[in-house]
């Protein structure tokens, strides 16, 4: 027996410091899972956005002021775009864990021949290229009826990237907690949901009052907001540096705790 486990090194790792084939085909697994219902991970975001643009300007028309130097659809547009992403990240990462523990197949990630921080890469960079489609198709779409275009795509990238691997990661902390769907949507419909409105996408946070407006500096949604606007209208309410920096550091924080729960088997070993 000790002659068989080291001729074939069993119980060893043999894919060197990182198992790039077994993250890729996981990450392959996560993208390949939201590509075949394209129409409801990726048509039906997109479509919604189209609905919130077309009903408030026929509700509203000419009749609202330009805001940060623009008209108000190509403020709400850009907003509306990153708010998609926002919900859309955090969602798929969420809902592959928690119908992973239901249908019980995370115990073939747990088990596969996978680190922990390789698990965690494959899922939240899986959550990450589904904003980033969404946010693709998303702006095409805005380009081409209301003249919008990215003036920053260096920019329009790094806040992408960054708010699906926040959100992508905070996804999978509340996936590995919920212990049934409805848990799941608590936090997505009391907390996701309402910080993803409540975070300038409607409005500019100038006409909020004095410790809102500084609360606002400190909510991670708000700056992905404004920074993704950045991109297209070369206006923000908020700071690029700092905005860069906090994102950074939560992302960074937020992703480390998603490691730390996956490699101790929160709720996914007995």
């Amino acid at each position: 027996m000790v002659e068989l486990q080291k001729k074939y090194q069993i119980g060893s790792r043999r894919f060197g410091i990182i198992n790039w084939v077994g993250a890729y085909s996981l990450f392959k697994k996560e993208v390949l899972r939201f590509l075949i219902v394209s129409g409801q991970t990726l048509l039906g975001p997109i479509l919604t956005s189209i609905l919130f643009l077309t009903v408030i300007s026929l509700a509203i028309g000419d009749q609202r002021s330009d805001v940060l130097g623009v008209s108000y659809i190509k403020f709400l547009a850009s907003g509306l775009i990153m708010m998609q992403v926002i919900q859309q990240s955090f969602a798929h990462s969420s809902s592959s864990l928690m119908m992973g523990k239901m249908m019980g197949t995370i115990t073939d990630v747990v088990h596969s021949p996978l680190s922990s921080s390789e698990v965690v890469f494959a899922i939240t960079l899986a959550s990450a290229a589904r904003g980033v489609l969404i946010a693709i198709v998303s702006t095409l779409i805005f380009v081409i009826f209301i003249d919008l275009s990215v003036q920053n795509f260096l920019l329009w990238f790094v806040y992408l990237f960054l708010g699906g691997l926040f959100m992508g990661s905070l996804g999978l902390i509340v996936g590995l907690y919920a212990d049934k769907f409805d848990q799941m949507s608590t936090v997505t419909n009391f907390i996701i949901v309402p910080l993803s409105f409540l975070s300038g996408t409607f409005y500019s946070i100038d006409r909020l009052p004095d410790f809102l407006r500084v609360l606002s500096n400190y909510n991670p949604f708000f700056h992905m907001i404004d920074g993704f606007r950045y991109s297209f209208i070369g206006q923000l309410d908020g700071s690029i540096l700092f905005g860069i920096t906090l994102l950074t550091f939560l992302s960074l924080l937020i992703t480390y705790f998603a490691y730390f729960l996956v490699h101790k088997g929160y709720k996914i070993k007995s």
